[in-house]
């Protein structure tokens, strides 16, 4: 049933997020989201049934969700009809019965449309059509393209993604396959995430492609159900191959075009030593797997989702050109994912950590030094505007190319500071204390104080709050 509900009361549509304020609620937290999608390539359809467990963080009459340009058809909450009327990206709920601050109730939305990305000052942003196929890329508010959600990256909770499209295609979602079966025509994937995931970091991914097995291992990783490898099999992907011979004992596989395989091998070919690398220099690799997919369109950038990267089919050349990019988007499962900002404006908490990832990852495969490619940054960055800071470098300049090497800079100026010792030790800390959390520049301060064993405000201020740039 839809009609006009009541104006919520203030605040209700915005969450929190200094740059952002639009998407996200406040309110309420969820702590779980069902997904039972069904979709259908080559029409653009996609069904929906949502079922959100929710706590309320304050006395709610009404609430909001975001959710993109499809048709809302019934909504429950706690199993009772709930009236609703939509207003731009917002869902604006009515339920029968007010809920108390503290209570646990669920939210039930029933939707169905053409999904289509979220336009945004960034281009458009969310679930996107390929050739044969789609893809999800949501960072920063992409996810309402798909699915109703509280889309703000403090608001982490656990999925569980049903979805059925048509057995020809293979089907990736951020999270561990726990079933599959297949009626005459269609193929039903059933994923659960349980790590809190922010809504940007949660991903589908439907195509034409090859199962790569990069990494065996036990555990629950993707494919790993007893299931997955004979219905691979029966749907005529082929069998895993292994790229390279690799020690990680992390699950890892990859979705990939056929004609992408063997330029796959060779630029990928080193991921395996890549996930040991960063897991000693930043701890334990936080999640049961690690999924790459690459497209068979172009992507204007590779961009990370939880537990898995995607890539376009221009990022494979079979000369790794690109290996700085697999290194820079696995390290943000550490540093985005498991860490996640509070508020976008601590953003260089991803991007500094996960440039750096390149630098270090260069230094140990025989390129160039971190020393020599910090040296090399800081020049060039002297050479640009000094009218960032890259502790809260506004809305316009998230994604600036300042906010990532300067994020790198101040990382490798910290570790000068501090010394080697302490700075692996701050950072493995760091990754622990925080693991599937969210963290902030003024956490990271304190925490990078305690293992200094003194004040590193001047530091800091230099780097972090002051737009001009300091001397390395």
């Amino acid at each position: 049933m839809t009609s006009k509900a009541a104006a919520p009361a203030p605040g209700a549509e915005t969450s929190a997020d200094s740059y952002l304020p639009g998407h996200g609620n406040g309110g309420y937290h969820v702590s779980h989201y069902d997904l039972d999608l069904d979709y259908r390539v080559g029409p653009n359809r996609l069904s929906g049934t949502a079922v959100l467990t929710c706590v309320a963080t304050q006395a709610l009459s009404r609430l909001t969700l975001d959710l993109g340009e499809f048709r809302v058809s019934r909504v429950f909450v706690d199993g009772r009809p709930a009236k609703f009327v939509r207003r731009g990206l917002k869902l604006q709920v009515k339920p029968v019965r007010s809920m108390a601050a503290d209570a646990e109730f669920r939210v039930e939305v029933r939707y169905v449309g053409n999904p289509r990305p979220v336009p945004s000052r960034w281009g458009d942003i969310g679930w996107d059509e390929l050739t044969d196929g789609a893809l999800v890329a949501s960072q920063p508010i992409g996810a309402p393209s798909w699915f109703p959600c509280n889309d703000h990256p403090a608001d982490k909770a656990t999925y569980r993604v049903t979805v059925t499209t048509s057995s020809l295609y293979l089907v990736a979602v951020t999270g561990n396959l726990v079933s599959r079966y297949q009626s005459a025509s269609t193929a039903t994937w059933v994923f659960e995430r349980p790590e809190p995931t922010a809504t940007y970091l949660m991903s589908v991914q439907v195509g034409r492609y090859d199962d790569i097995e990069l990494v065996a291992g036990a555990g629950s990783g993707w494919f790993s159900h007893p299931e997955a490898r004979a219905f691979r099999l029966r749907l005529g992907f082929g069998r895993a191959s292994s790229v390279e011979s690799v020690v990680s004992t992390v699950p890892q596989r990859a979705a990939v075009p056929p004609r992408l395989r063997k330029a796959f091998g060779r630029d990928f070919g080193r991921q395996g030593r890549m996930m040991d690398v960063l897991q000693r220099l930043f701890g334990p690799y936080p999640f049961g797997e690690y999924v790459v997919v690459v497209t068979d369109d172009e992507l204007d950038d590779p961009i990370e989702a939880q537990g898995m990267s995607i890539f376009g089919a221009n990022h494979v050349d079979g000369r790794r050109t690109y290996e700085r990019l697999v290194v820079h988007e696995l390290a943000h499962q550490w540093f985005g994912n498991s860490l996640t900002v509070a508020d976008w404006r601590h953003i260089w908490l991803n991007e500094g950590f996960a440039t750096y990832a390149e630098w270090l990852w260069s230094e140990e495969s025989g390129g160039q030094s971190a020393e020599s490619l910090a040296r090399m940054w800081h020049a060039r960055m002297k050479t640009r505007p000094a009218d960032v800071r890259i502790s809260d470098p506004g809305v316009g300049r998230m994604f600036d190319e300042r906010v990532y090497k300067r994020g790198a800079l101040t990382l490798h100026a910290l570790r000068g500071e501090i010394g080697d010792p302490a700075f692996f030790a701050l950072v493995k800390a760091w990754t622990s204390e925080h693991r599937h959390a969210t963290v902030s520049t003024e956490e990271f301060v304190a925490s990078a104080e305690a293992y200094a064993a003194r004040s590193l405000r001047p530091f800091f201020t230099a780097w972090l709050e002051t737009p001009a740039l300091p001397e390395l």
